[in-house]
């Protein structure tokens, strides 16, 4: 199976949150060829920004940040660029009033016609209905 796989389901790899366990399994899954997993190719970037915020919380301590984030890198899913992405991010973005980072996620997901998983419980629930293909994490097996 493909997946676009958001942030929010890459930084569960690495910080113990709920469902974790269900990230950890995509991870193991994707490593065995079982699934395909794709990302925008800021999905790097968000996990840097998440971890390094996380730190500055301390619910981790540095280097454990920079750690957690090679530790993402070191299976990363398939990264295409973000700027053939951008129009119909954009398009999702004003027509939803939803941040653009998480569109862009959307609009690969509409591109590759494959289902979006997220953590993102909010994004979910607001975008669900016009865009079908974006699956919860607790919904995976």
């Amino acid at each position: 199976m493909k997946y676009v796989l958001d942030s929010s389901v890459a930084l569960k790899w690495v910080l113990q949150e709920v469902d974790s366990s269900k990230a950890d399994a995509l991870r193991r899954a994707f490593q065995t060829g079982l699934h395909e997993l794709l990302a925008p190719d800021v999905l790097p970037i968000e996990c840097a920004h998440a971890l390094s915020r996380a730190e500055r919380k301390n619910i981790i301590q540095p280097p454990q940040g920079y750690r957690h984030l090679l530790n993402i890198l070191s299976t990363p899913p398939r990264l295409y660029s973000y700027l053939p992405l951008l129009d119909r991010a954009f398009e999702i973005s004003s027509a939803t009033r939803q941040g653009t980072y998480d569109c862009l996620y959307i609009a690969l997901a509409e591109r590759e016609r494959c289902e979006l998983v997220t953590a993102d419980i909010k994004l979910v629930n607001s975008l669900q209905r016009p865009f079908p293909m974006l699956v919860p994490l607790t919904s995976l097996p």
